[in-house]
């Protein structure tokens, strides 16, 4: 009699439900930034990483308020870098290291019309802050009409962020390393499997496609290739642009992409898109190269080029983080903060963003 007390008493220990404020899917940016709000804010959570590398994974980790290819800049340009700054030092705090690059980015002028275009821009309200007017040279590449620096741009430690968030997600059991199952979610119960929560937050780039609950959202695959090189000349430790971005990685490598293709969208490397960066890079870099890996995945875009993120029509606890395209970071960031806004305080998100601008 007093066995089978205790082993009841051992069941109901063992399938005991651990509940958490929130539950996140995905693990690129959107999630990563959103788990840095839960943690800034002392909420419970878990994370939820089916452990293949995402789109945000194999990025460049460029950060760049300008549109180089028109010398334009976008909405909320100033106050995204400004907010992304403040964030990557209060991940510092419990990672113990910025990932930011301070290396700024050159882009190289293909003639006269564009170095004209770029000191007039330069002079513009939006733009004078980002245009350095003070064209340069730079040594070991083509660049006869000269460069120009985007001021405040940087670059993101793409693989020290993921590895760093994620070692601290896993110390502080924040982590569960496994492929989310949609047929195991109970909305109206606020359940899924052992966890019980108050909300859900997809971030799952076009893995939504996949979700019964988020698969109708506007976003469309755009892949993306880059290659790494082996330079046989050095150049200088800035990220230079011109067709694409190159810059030097940790091992001894540099990163030079990448294309955008929203055809070709089957799931191995095209050769057609290679071509194109070696191509690309050729055209500025006048010394022998060597392509030493190729990669590539698919970010999920949105036709106004914003975030889409709100709340589900039916179930209040369901929400979704999507959208951010080739600004991940920016995006990731600042968006992040106003989705637990609009969750925690009821404040609402802008239009602009809002999952349901589209219908």
């Amino acid at each position: 009699m007093i066995f089978i007390q205790n082993l009841s008493i051992f069941t109901q220990v063992f399938f005991i439900m651990r509940n958490v404020d929130y539950i996140i899917v995905g693990d690129g940016y959107a999630g990563l930034f959103f788990a840095h709000r839960l943690i800034k804010n002392n909420k419970s959570f878990v994370l939820f990483s089916e452990g293949r590398k995402s789109a945000s994974q194999i990025s460049a980790g460029i950060i760049n308020p300008v549109v180089l290819k028109k010398f334009t800049t976008f909405w909320k340009a100033q106050e995204q870098i400004d907010f992304l700054k403040n964030t990557l030092e209060e991940i510092a705090s419990y990672t113990g290291k910025n990932y930011l690059v301070d290396q700024s980015i050159h882009r190289i002028f293909h003639d006269e019309n564009e170095q004209k275009l770029w000191l007039k821009k330069s002079g513009n309200e939006d733009l004078s802050g980002f245009l350095n007017p003070n064209f340069e040279s730079l040594n070991g590449v083509k660049n006869d009409f000269l460069s120009g620096k985007v001021n405040q741009s940087a670059r993101l430690n793409v693989s020290g962020f993921f590895a760093g968030l994620f070692g601290f997600l896993e110390k502080n059991d924040h982590l569960v390393r496994e492929k989310f199952d949609y047929e195991h979610l109970k909305p109206s119960e606020s359940s899924y499997k052992d966890f019980g929560f108050k909300n859900i937050i997809f971030c799952e780039g076009m893995g939504v496609k996949e979700n019964p609950y988020f698969s109708e959202i506007a976003v469309n695959p755009n892949k993306g290739h880059h290659i790494k090189v082996r330079l046989s000349e050095k150049t200088p430790d800035v990220t230079i642009k011109k067709k694409h971005f190159l810059f030097p990685t940790d091992n001894g490598l540099h990163f030079y992409g990448g294309t955008y293709d929203r055809e070709q969208l089957h799931h191995h490397i095209d050769e057609s898109a290679v071509n194109q960066l070696v191509n690309g890079l050729s055209e500025f870099y006048p010394h022998d190269f060597e392509v030493k890996e190729v990669h590539f995945g698919f970010r999920p875009t949105v036709k106004d080029r914003r975030p889409i993120m709100g709340r589900h029509e039916n179930f209040e606890n369901l929400y979704v983080f999507n959208g951010l395209g080739a600004r991940g970071i920016l995006n990731g960031s600042y968006f992040a903060n106003d989705l637990y806004r609009f969750i925690e305080d009821n404040i609402p998100l802008h239009e602009e963003v809002a999952l349901n601008r589209f219908k």
